[in-house]
């Protein structure tokens, strides 16, 4: 629950290295944090930095790792299968039987569990999908399989939720949807790790973040954090006086004794007024060298 927040680690990754094969570099280079339990994290990073490689690690796909990786108190290379009772997964391709139709998916996947599930015909209204139930999924958009994928990865509540780019192809209106759910999982104590390129997203969603570039973790904080960190440390005004808009910027460092900063908001009719702090884009761009690839997302839901 709630309450519950922050009592333990869910996921606790210690100087964990991953190569896949003996000859190459390594593709993740001696990472190391914390998820606690009910918290939205954010790993973030440029294609090829090494978030789908440390997406598999957590979720026991790739075994040979070097470190440890604690799932929900066990090395995620020795769980037994009733882990994968605790973990839910939707990533970005959604993996679905477009021969069968919505129902018949869910009813498929969630015979995989030994867990009470959420009723497939109230997780596909949750999303918008109930009058296409029984419609084929091979005829769906790809917004329409991207939500129907994502209430197959929560039908049995999962402790532990992954996610890969949640919103991609959806519409604002639905990409609404799923995030006001992912909230409301949160609210109730489930775990995300969440992996993006949408700083929206990131920002509106995540509790800590992680950027990672070329298999290394270069920073970690929450967003506020981060970006009161990395932004400059100045105050900037717009106002408007004798009909022109003017752009007036200020030393945060004693702005309430700042005489000019006072004369200025006395010369006319403020319209803004906001600290420069950076954006997350802004952020990766200064400790990496370079952008995310993808950063907006293609709104291509048309369903």
């Amino acid at each position: 629950m709630k309450g519950d927040r922050g009592m333990f680690n869910m996921i606790t990754v210690s100087n964990l290295r991953f190569r896949y094969d003996s000859g190459s570099t390594d593709v993740i280079a001696g990472i190391s944090f914390q998820i606690k339990k009910g918290e939205i994290f954010g790993f973030l990073g440029p294609s090829g930095a090494g978030k789908s490689t440390t997406q598999k690690i957590l979720t026991g796909q790739l075994k040979s790792y070097s470190g440890s990786v604690l799932v929900a108190g066990a090395e995620i290379r020795n769980a037994d299968r009733q882990l994968y009772n605790l973990l839910g997964v939707a990533f970005e391709f959604p993996n679905l039987y477009e021969k069968l139709t919505a129902l018949e998916n869910l009813k498929l996947f969630g015979s995989f569990y030994d867990r009470k599930l959420i009723d497939p015909g109230k997780l596909l209204g949750m999303v918008n999908l109930y009058d296409d139930r029984n419609s084929l999924v091979g005829s769906y958009s790809k917004g329409m399989k991207m939500r129907l994928n994502f209430v197959r990865s929560i039908m049995h509540s999962p402790e532990l939720l992954f996610l890969d780019e949640p919103t991609s192809g959806l519409d604002p209106v639905n990409a609404r949807i799923i995030k006001d759910i992912i909230k409301g999982l949160r609210e109730k104590g489930t775990t995300i790790f969440l992996t993006t390129h949408n700083m929206n997203d990131a920002e509106s969603l995540c509790d800590e973040l992680a950027l990672i570039d070329n298999g290394k973790l270069i920073v970690n904080g929450t967003p506020a954090d981060l970006k009161l960190r990395f932004g400059e440390d100045k105050i900037s005004v717009t106002l408007r006086r004798e009909g022109f808009r003017i752009l007036s910027e200020h030393s945060l460092r004693g702005i309430g004794s700042d005489e000019d900063f006072l004369e200025t908001l006395k010369s006319g009719e403020i319209e803004t007024i906001h600290s420069c702090e950076a954006s997350l884009e802004d952020i990766f761009i200064k400790v990496t060298g370079h952008g995310l690839t993808g950063t907006f997302s293609d709104n291509s839901d048309h369903a």
